[in-house]
């Protein structure tokens, strides 16, 4: 019997029997980005996709290709990437915020035209989920769709704190893929000429059992914001590539909305991370 609950390794049988049975799809978003000496770049992505299939197994749904690309390098983003990782290359998989919300807006009606009714966008990069919701929101004007869009840190928030590339990040990472963290490398910080690399000041206290508390967690609240969005409008007409065209217009009339490219600086606990 095949387990998996993603999209691109499900034969038709097997995707229409997931979909009858709860009408849900889950889109991870990542990002490659420096988290310090010690972690994989791609530590965003690796913990969106474990929540996504994760839920998807305890809760139902399929889980659809990850979107690895994500928006950095403007509006805060900016001085932030300037004070954390100075002048060397960053290594970036970064796009500019209208390229990456165009995509979502046409990921979301690929996903109804498709059959879904309610859609987890889940984003282990934290920072941007506002122009997330706001690409949500507009779609929801046009088609009744669930959409629920958060960041890893949002799942925890009050329970535990996120930052970047310290304990809280390593720690889920070592829990998801322990094979690509190496602690004996927190201390290149202070010797490579990569300089601190974004990496976190606590980076070294991270660890497996801290990780797992945190993604527990995390899948419990995920848990609860699905249920809290059913029953799903199954009455959901087919959009059009026009239609869509004319809800990107709407987005798009609200770029000074935008809080990637605002350049005031945003509150802790609305930080890249």
């Amino acid at each position: 019997m095949n387990r998996t609950v993603r999209w691109e390794e499900l034969l038709p049988r097997e995707f229409v029997v997931r979909q009858q049975h709860l009408p849900l799809v889950y889109l991870p978003l990542g990002l490659c980005e420096p988290h310090g000496h010690a972690a994989a770049f791609g530590l965003d992505t690796f913990k969106a996709e474990w929540l996504c299939e994760q839920a998807a197994h305890r809760f139902g749904g399929i889980v659809a290709p990850t979107q690895g690309y994500h928006i950095h390098e403007t509006g805060y983003h900016r001085p932030w990437l300037e004070e954390v990782i100075g002048d060397v290359n960053p290594h970036l998989a970064g796009v500019p915020p209208d390229v990456l919300l165009r995509m979502l807006l046409f990921q979301l009606r690929a996903f109804t035209n498709a059959g879904f009714r309610a859609i987890v966008v889940l984003t282990g990069h934290h920072g941007n989920q506002a122009d997330l919701r706001l690409v949500g929101e507009e779609f929801t004007r046009t088609r009744n769709a669930a959409i629920i869009t958060v960041s890893d840190p949002e799942l925890v928030r009050g329970v535990y704190t996120g930052d970047h590339a310290g304990r809280y990040e390593l720690s889920q990472l070592l829990y998801v893929r322990p094979d690509l963290v190496d602690l004996s490398r927190v201390a290149d910080a202070g010797s490579s000429l990569l300089g601190r690399f974004a990496q976190g000041e606590d980076a070294s206290e991270a660890s497996a059992e801290f990780g797992r508390a945190i993604l527990e967690h995390s899948l419990d609240e995920l848990g609860r914001r699905i249920a809290a969005s059913q029953p799903f409008d199954n009455d959901v007409a087919p959009l059009s590539i026009d239609a869509t065209e004319d809800i990107w217009h709407r987005i798009a009339a609200r770029r000074d909305e935008w809080r990637t490219l605002s350049e005031d600086d945003p509150d802790q606990a609305d930080v890249a991370l």
